[in-house]
């Protein structure tokens, strides 16, 4: 919702809106003069012409109650995202259980470094753009598109970037099989498709798609590839079109995750008139979108990030980056996102959190959901040799004894990361603060 409401903002739509939380989103909404009232309320509407709602919004709240009541004109997020896609010739929609947010912030962050005026839309805080979300002048629309729900399926793409598939979502989608379906329904949608050749689920689904197809990957068979590879924290590569040389890559993000990602981008600026040059400046100055390994802080020599990740497949490829970042000894913070997903994919969950040196995990973030499922981190945590749960359920509660034991326990030359889609970025903090009592208490005495 947060680049919506800047995107509709700076065209002059008057916009308000309601949140359930205080957080950092909150306040940047605010900070563009629009209101934002927490506590979601009947009387939050009036005076809407039309009302925006997401299906992370539960059935029986008192403000989508009253919308539904209101005769109001109502669509979900999606829609919205749709309308704005329609306004453009030249919508990039960037699709895929994994890297969805990385790859929209590289293709925006080469696009707005090269100097076109681009809109985008991206799932995650880019600096360039100053947010999530901002409308240009030109034809073109970088915009991040989800499958959850089908969601993707109410874009208009010009270009349809698939990225990977993989088994999400399974509330909603029930089968794998499924999930492949719908992202052929949104490959058939575009003008272009450009698909991640060496996934093995994106091939399958590229058996049903009718549109010109694109391929990119590490293999040479891509029509975009990557090779030369220097493994590092910050991976060095080249990358080919056709088997011509075209760029020489330094990125600025950790992890070999990111190559394929950082090929992706390149071939669809490429598609959206950028030059080699401007794609090597470009990835070189990508430090990453917030809250993807995002660095909080340093406090005596333990180092605090955040990450994203909230499925385990995201888990094994960002953990794995960061055992072999250099650092004493990893530490896993991670709160698990929404009771189904966590039921459904328990035992690959617990097996991407055997990766780290320790492990703590924090209450289920249920969001849209209710515990139907009858689930808790201590189900998860028996999974997981030597990983620490609490059995207090209270958000903040549990926030805090995690958050008390990570400090705690922690050693200089550590790395403390807190992954999950909720706001477990809230803890990152928490624990920040504690270390900085901590050790400032040390230092006094």
């Amino acid at each position: 919702m947060y680049p919506l409401a800047q995107m509709l903002h700076s065209k002059g739509f008057y916009v308000t809106g309601s949140d359930n939380n205080q957080t950092e989103t909150v306040e940047a909404v605010r900070s563009m003069g629009i209101q934002v009232t927490i506590g979601q309320k009947a009387e939050n509407i009036q005076g809407a012409d039309l009302i925006v709602y997401t299906t992370a919004i539960l059935s029986d709240n008192p403000e989508l109650v009253a919308a539904k009541a209101s005769g109001v004109p109502m669509i979900e997020r999606a829609q919205l995202l749709g309308l704005v896609t329609s306004w453009f010739n030249n919508a990039v929609c960037v699709s895929g259980t994994h890297g969805k947010t990385t790859v929209t912030s590289m293709i925006t962050q080469i696009l707005k470094g090269a100097g076109k005026d681009i809109s985008a839309y991206i799932g995650g805080k880019l600096p360039i753009i100053g947010g999530s979300g901002c409308i240009g002048t030109s034809d073109t629309f970088v915009c991040e598109a989800c499958e959850f729900c089908d969601h993707f399926l109410h874009l208009h793409p010009d270009i349809a970037l698939i990225n990977n598939i993989d088994a999400d979502h399974l509330d909603y989608f029930g089968t794998l099989d499924r999930i492949i379906e719908s992202f052929v329904k949104f490959g058939n949608m575009a003008g272009t498709v450009l698909a991640n050749g060496d996934d093995a689920n994106t091939r399958k689904a590229l058996e049903g798609i009718e549109k010109p197809v694109v391929t990119f990957g590490l293999s040479h068979g891509n029509d975009w590839y990557a090779d030369n590879i220097v493994h590092s924290v910050t991976p060095e590569f080249d990358i080919f079109h056709k088997g011509e040389h075209f760029a020489h890559i330094r990125l600025g993000v950790y992890g070999e995750h990111n190559i394929p990602n950082a090929v992706a981008a390149c071939a669809a600026a490429y598609m959206s008139g950028a030059t080699s040059g401007e794609i090597e400046a470009g990835l070189e100055s990508f430090t990453g979108a917030k809250r993807r390994f995002d660095k909080y802080g340093e406090v005596n020599g333990i180092t605090v990030c955040d990450d994203y990740g909230h499925h385990p497949t995201e888990l094994t490829v960002t953990l794995n980056a960061a055992v072999k970042a250099g650092y004493s000894s990893v530490w896993l913070v991670f709160q698990p996102f929404t009771f189904s997903r966590t039921a459904m994919l328990i035992d690959e969950f617990a097996e991407a959190m055997k990766i780290p040196d320790h492990c703590v995990i924090t209450a289920i973030m249920g969001s849209r959901e209710k515990n139907t499922y009858g689930i808790y981190d201590r189900d998860l945590a028996a999974k997981v040799p030597g990983s620490i749960c609490f059995e207090e359920q209270d958000h903040d509660k549990n926030f805090e004894l995690c958050a008390q034991y990570v400090a705690d326990n922690a050693k200089s030359g550590d790395l403390i990361l807190t992954m999950g889609c909720g706001d477990i970025n809230k803890c990152s903090w928490l624990i920040l603060d504690k270390l900085k009592e901590k050790y400032a208490v040390t230092s006094n005495g």
